[in-house]
């Protein structure tokens, strides 16, 4: 069994004011991203300036702060949303969900498509490369706010979580940031230098995520107000689901379309 890192969740003080590693770990996620695509853009610009980098850069943070809040409070928690709305601003807590925070960015991304005047699965299939770095930056602080652990196991690897009980159980978040970060960018990053049809990028993000994330949750303990649903699955398999097929039909879609981009 190893020991659990027991880190402080507040990094550091800002005269009084706590920071906590939870939301650096988003900022951290969303400057990395913002750096990457600034670097692709200078050396490969497939038809994005700077100034549209940046621009893309708040938008995406916007939507997928916002939709990511939203979406956990309506997805997994919505009854404690009733009772005590204003929980929806204490995101240093936790709780954020990727659909939500996916549905966010992709209403983003319609506004700014609108409004650069840039077809909408261009500009997804150029920003869903850098996706899993926010991605495995937010399971990071997931592990150290000690929250989302794994179910109980007897693998030599598991831990004993704060507030998991007793017993040790897989650190599925470390299981997430291998999957939905590194894994998935290195996926990403390397079929998105190639010539590809217009929509497979975001097709191919789509369709690994979403297996990535059922494979997930196997391990990971379903959250205690919802537990499991048809069939034993959970939450997140539930959701991840369409994210699959949606992937899928991308796919298949921009292979037959034909619309090759470099």
């Amino acid at each position: 069994m190893l020991t659990y890192p027991a880190i402080d969740p507040v990094a550091f003080h800002i005269a009084s004011w706590p920071v906590y590693w939870y939301g650096l770990m988003y900022l951290i996620g969303f400057l990395a991203g913002w750096a990457l695509l600034s670097l692709r853009t200078r050396y490969s610009p497939r038809g994005f300036t700077q100034d549209q980098v940046s621009d893309i850069a708040f938008y995406t943070a916007l939507g997928a702060i916002i939709g990511g809040r939203l979406g956990y409070m309506f997805f997994y928690d919505w009854k404690v949303l009733f009772s005590d709305p204003l929980l929806i601003f204490q995101t240093w807590k936790g709780g954020m969900s990727f659909h939500g925070g996916l549905l966010g960015v992709l209403i983003a991304m319609m506004l700014f498509a609108r409004k650069a005047k840039k077809p909408f699965l261009a500009l997804t299939d150029f920003i869903a490369p850098v996706v899993p770095i926010g991605l495995g930056a937010g399971r990071i602080g997931n592990f150290i706010n000690g929250e989302l652990w794994g179910r109980i196991t007897d693998v030599s690897w598991g831990m004993i979580f704060p507030h998991g009980g007793p017993l040790p159980r897989h650190p599925s978040q470390l299981y997430e940031f291998s999957m939905e970060g590194v894994l998935l960018f290195l996926i990403l990053f390397v079929y998105s230098w190639k010539p590809r049809p217009l929509g497979a990028v975001s097709g191919l993000f789509a369709l690994f995520y979403g297996l990535f994330r059922c494979i997930a949750e196997f391990f990971r303990e379903p959250d205690a107000q919802i537990g499991y649903l048809f069939g034993g699955m959970t939450e997140g398999q539930l959701l991840s689901i369409p994210l699959i097929l949606a992937g899928l039909l991308l796919l298949l879609w921009s292979y037959k379309k034909g619309k090759m981009v470099t």
